[in-house]
């Protein structure tokens, strides 16, 4: 097959999988035809949502409704599988991002050790609450079930990066630290 070929075909894919989603802005979009290649790359296996939710996530920046049916309907899921998964792991996002992300571990251990003292008082100083970015666009403050760093608890997640033993002066501090990079 010819590469003109397989580009042909790949956007004939594409333009039929997003045949009732806004079939202007998704055929025009290079980072659908991205994202369709990666649901190729999987052979649009449905065990490949987790993947192909990822680089949604990389290329759009937050999957936003428009996404996701793209997503369901090229893996032929339900929307309400392929939405239930992405609002159940704490590293996707529906909403945009602030510049830096800022996530809370609320598992148990985590918890028992002062994780909610830690999310009430970042609250209270942003000014926003779980889930929500700072006026600035600076911080999004989020929660995560659990991360599974249990033994460093309680533990926060900084711009991907984790931080074990945090309390609420160490991560005001490293909050602070962002804003004021302004």
């Amino acid at each position: 097959m010819t590469s003109a070929t397989t580009e042909a075909t790949t956007e004939a894919t594409t333009e039929k999988i997003a045949s009732s989603t806004s079939p202007k802005t998704v055929t025009s979009d290079k980072r659908f035809k991205v994202l369709n290649a990666t649901m190729k790359r999987h052979h649009y296996q449905q065990d490949a949502l987790i993947e192909v939710l990822h680089q949604a996530q990389e290329s759009f920046g937050f999957l936003e409704l428009e996404v996701l049916e793209f997503v369901a309907r090229g893996l032929k899921l339900p929307l309400s599988r392929v939405y239930g998964v992405a609002t159940f792991y704490h590293l996707f996002s529906l909403k945009p991002n602030g510049k830096h992300t800022c996530v809370i571990c609320m598992g148990t251990a985590c918890y028992v050790k002062g994780s909610d003292k830690i999310l009430t008082e970042l609250e209270q100083k942003l000014g926003i609450k779980v889930g929500q970015t700072t006026a600035d666009g600076e911080v999004s403050l989020m929660s995560a079930r659990c991360l599974g760093a249990c033994g460093i608890a309680p533990a926060v997640v900084f711009d991907g990066e984790v931080a074990g033993k945090q309390d609420e002066n160490d991560v005001l501090a490293t909050v602070k630290t962002w804003q004021s990079l302004t």
